[in-house]
C-alpha cells in the first residue's frame, strides 16, 4: 500500500502577501470576495505593511490613533493595493531611475601637459605600471606624474529599462521580526514562511517530531541563484572591486543550500532527511518530488518542503535583460503605443507581451503521509500523488522549450485519470500554467494544453497564471501556483488574467478556458501545477482536492479511524483560527531557535539495534534486513 502524500499546512510570502489562510491568493481575487474575507485581507494586509499594529488590544495606525477593523480600507486601502502584486521597483532595492554602476574614462594629456596627481602611497596600485613616475612627499604621500594615457572608473548612473517586479509588499520588513543577525534577505524570507508554514497546520511543532522517528522527517529546499544581496554572493563579488574587504559570512550564506540549512539548523531542529535540488524555474516542483517519493517509500513520513529567491539586484535584473528575457520600458511601450508604461501590467501571460516580470518570494508547504496526518488530525488541504520531471532532449538554445514539458504534463494528466476517472478530468480539472509572459512561452505551452486537451476530450480547460501579479520568483515560483490552487479550492474563485486585454491571437487557446476576469468556479477536483524552467528543466505535479483527498482517505482507513480523525481535527482547526488572527494582527512570533536545543553529543546512546537521540522521544531504528538477499 503506497502512502499518500497530503498537504497539511502551507506558509510563505511574495508580492500578494502572505501564503497561508490564502490571504496572498485573496489579495488577487481581492475585488471577488465577500464583505468579510475582504476585511481580513485589508487587515492582514495593513499589519504585514506595519501600517497598523496591535498596542493594548487596540489597532493603532502609525500615528498611534486609534482605528478599527471596518476603517482600515476607507483609510488605506489605495496604498495596501499600490504597495502589493508587481510594481516599479521601489528604493529599497535600488534606484531603477539612477542605477549605480562604474563608467569608464579614459584620460587624456593635453596641450603637452602631463597628468599629475598625488596620493597616499599605500594607495598606489601594485605594480605601479611603467609609465608613472613616482615622487615621495612628506607624510607617506606621492606625487605621480604619467604621460600617457590614463583609464579609470567613476561612479556613475543609468537609466534602468527595467522597471518592475513583483516586490514583497511595501513595509515588510523580516529582518526586524527576529534578531536577523545580518542575513540575506532571501533567509530572512525563509525563517518567515517556514514559521508561517508550521504554525498555520495548528499543530505542536514538537509533538510533530515525537510522533515518528527523528529520521523520518526531512527538509527539502533551494533557491536558484543563491543569496545575491550584499550579505551573500552579491558582497562577496562585488567588494573587492569596491574597494571594500570580503566578510567572514557572505560565501557561505550565498549558498542555494542555505534555505535548508537555515529551516533546519533555526526553525524544526531536524536531524532527518536534508535536501536540496535546483531545477532552474521548477526548483520547487523538483524538491516537491523528492519528499513525495521518500514520502511514498516510507522513508519520510513528514517534509517541510520550500523554495525561496529574493534577487531583486542590479545585477540580477540585467542578466536576465540583457537576454531580452525581461519585460522592458521600450517593449511595454511599443505594445501599449503609449509614452507612459503602466508597471502594474508589465507581466501578461498568454497576451501580447515581450518578456517576464522578476519577483521574490519564499514558499513553504508542509507533508505528511495520510497515515500519520489522520493520526495527529492534521488539516487535510490536498493531496500530491506524483510529481513528474523531464529534460528536453538535444538543444540548440539552452534556454529555449523542448519536449519535456510534454511529457511531464501528460504523465500528470494520465496519472490523475487513472486515480479519479476521466470525467473528473474533463470537467473540474485546472491548470496552474507556468505562464512566464514571453512571446515564445505563450505559443509553446498553449499547445502542450491544446494538443492534451485534443487527446483526453477536455473542453474549456481552465487556465490560471500567478506570475501575472506577483511576477516570476524562479525557484518558488511553482510554490506560488502552488498556493492558488488551494486558494482556488478553498474560495471557488478561478483567477483570470487581468494584466491582459485579450488572449494573444497566436495562442493556441480553442480548447482552454483563459479568462480576462476572475470569476465563480464549481468545486474543482484536480490542479496540475506547471513548471517549464531554462535549460530543460520541467515538471508538472496534480494536485488532488481536499474535499477528493478526504474521500480517497475515508476508503482506505474505515469509518472508525475517519471518525477519531473527524474529533482529532476539531483542535487543530481551533489553533489554525487562533494563529490566523494573531497573523492578521501582526503577531507572527517568528521562530528563530539559534542555538536553542543544541543537541550534547556526549548523550546520543547507540545500539545495535538503533540510536537515541537526546530531545526526541522516538529512536531511530536501524533496519535489519538485507536488500540484496537474492545476491547471496
Amino acid at each position: 500500500m503506497t502512502a499518500l502524500p497530503v498537504i497539511v499546512g502551507m506558509g510563505g510570502i511574495n508580492a500578494a502577501g502572505r501564503t497561508s489562510f490564502h490571504q496572498g491568493y485573496r489579495r488577487i481575487v481581492l475585488d471577488s470576495l465577500d464583505a468579510k474575507a475582504r476585511q481580513e485581507t485589508f487587515l492582514g494586509l495593513a499589519t504585514l505593511m506595519n501600517l497598523v499594529k496591535l498596542e493594548q488590544g487596540q489597532l493603532v495606525d502609525q500615528h498611534g490613533q486609534v482605528i478599527e477593523q471596518n476603517q482600515i480600507e476607507s483609510t488605506f486601502g489605495e496604498q495596501i493595493i499600490a504597495g502589493t502584486l508587481i510594481r516599479k521597483i521601489e528604493k529599497n532595492h535600488f534606484d531603477v531611475d539612477a542605477t549605480p554602476w562604474q563608467q569608464k574614462m579614459t584620460l587624456s594629456v593635453s596641450n603637452d601637459e602631463k597628468i599629475v596627481f598625488e596620493t597616499r602611497a599605500r594607495d598606489l596600485p601594485q605594480p605601479v605600471p611603467a609609465s608613472w613616475q613616482v615622487e615621495q612627499l612628506e607624510g607617506k604621500k606621492v606625487k605621480v606624474t604619467i604621460a600617457a594615457d590614463l583609464e579609470v572608473k567613476h561612479n556613475s548612473t543609468r537609466d534602468n529599462p527595467i522597471k518592475a517586479a513583483g516586490q514583497l509588499p511595501t513595509g515588510f520588513d523580516p529582518a526586524t521580526m527576529y534578531n536577523s543577525r545580518y542575513q540575506p534577505r532571501g533567509l530572512q524570507a525563509t525563517i518567515f514562511a517556514a514559521t508561517d508554514a508550521i504554525r498555520s497546520t495548528g499543530l505542536d511543532w514538537q509533538h510533530i517530531m515525537n510522533s515518528v522517528q527523528p529520521d523520518q522527517i526531512g527538509t527539502y529546499s533551494a533557491s536558484v541563484a543563491g543569496q545575491v544581496n550584499d550579505e551573500g554572493f552579491g558582497g562577496l563579488i562585488r567588494s573587492r572591486q569596491q574597494g571594500e574587504r570580503v566578510s567572514t559570512k557572505q560565501l557561505a550564506l550565498g549558498l542555494n543550500t542555505m534555505s535548508t540549512d537555515f529551516i533546519n539548523a533555526y526553525v524544526t531542529g531536524n536531524v532527518g532527511t536534508t535536501f536540496t535540488t535546483s531545477g532552474a524555474c521548477a526548483t520547487f516542483l523538483y524538491n516537491l518530488r523528492a519528499a513525495v517519493n521518500d514520502i511514498q517509500a516510507g522513508r519520510t513520513r513528514v517534509a517541510v518542503v520550500a523554495s525561496s529567491e529574493c534577487a531583486l539586484t542590479p545585477e540580477i535584473i540585467e542578466g536576465f535583460g540583457n537576454m531580452s528575457a525581461l519585460a522592458n520600458e521600450e517593449g511595454l511601450k511599443r505594445l501599449d503605443n503609449t509614452d507612459v508604461v503602466d508597471h502594474r501590467r508589465t507581466s501578461r501571460p498568454f497576451g501580447e507581451n515581450c518578456g517576464f516580470t522578476i519577483g521574490e518570494g519564499a514558499q513553504v508547504a508542509i507533508l505528511m503521509d495520510d497515515e500519520l496526518a489522520l493520526s495527529l488530525g492534521a488539516d487535510i488541504m490536498g493531496a500530491v500523488p506524483d510529481v513528474f520531471v523531464n529534460a528536453d532532449g538535444v538543444k540548440k538554445s539552452i534556454t529555449a522549450p523542448g519536449p519535456g514539458n510534454y511529457i511531464t504534463m501528460a504523465k500528470s494528466v494520465a496519472l490523475a485519470s487513472s486515480i479519479l476517472g476521466q470525467e473528473s478530468v474533463q470537467k473540474r480539472s485546472f491548470i496552474l500554467a507556468h505562464g512566464s509572459s514571453t512571446p515564445q512561452n505563450r505559443v509553446t505551452e498553449s499547445l502542450i494544453y491544446d494538443r492534451l486537451a485534443q487527446t483526453f476530450a477536455i473542453d474549456n480547460w481552465k487556465v490560471a497564471a500567478p506570475k501575472a501579479y506577483v511576477g516570476h520568483t524562479i525557484a518558488p515560483a511553482s510554490g506560488d501556483q502552488l498556493a492558488m490552487a488551494l486558494g482556488v479550492f478553498s474560495h471557488n474563485i478561478m483567477p483570470g488574467i487581468t494584466t491582459i486585454d485579450k488572449v494573444a491571437d497566436d495562442v493556441h487557446a480553442e480548447r482552454l478556458d483563459i479568462r480576462t476576469e476572475h470569476y465563480k468556479c464549481d468545486d474543482m477536483d484536480i490542479a496540475f501545477i506547471n513548471s517549464k524552467g531554462f535549460g530543460g528543466n520541467n515538471a508538472t505535479a496534480t494536485v488532488i482536492a481536499p474535499s477528493v483527498s478526504m474521500q480517497m482517505l475515508s476508503k482506505r482507513h474505515g469509518e472508525q479511524i475517519m471518525s477519531d480523525y473527524a474529533k482529532a481535527n476539531k483542535s487543530v482547526q481551533n489553533a489554525q483560527a487562533e494563529y490566523q488572527q494573531q497573523a492578521d494582527l501582526g503577531k507572527y512570533e517568528l521562530i528563530y531557535r539559534f542555538g536553542d536545543g543544541m543537541i550534547d553529543e556526549n548523550e546520543i546512546v547507540i545500539t545495535d539495534e538503533d540510536m537515541q537521540i537526546p530531545g526526541f522521544e522516538k529512536a531511530i531504528a536501524f533496519s535489519k534486513s538485507n536488500p540484496y538477499r537474492d545476491m547471496f
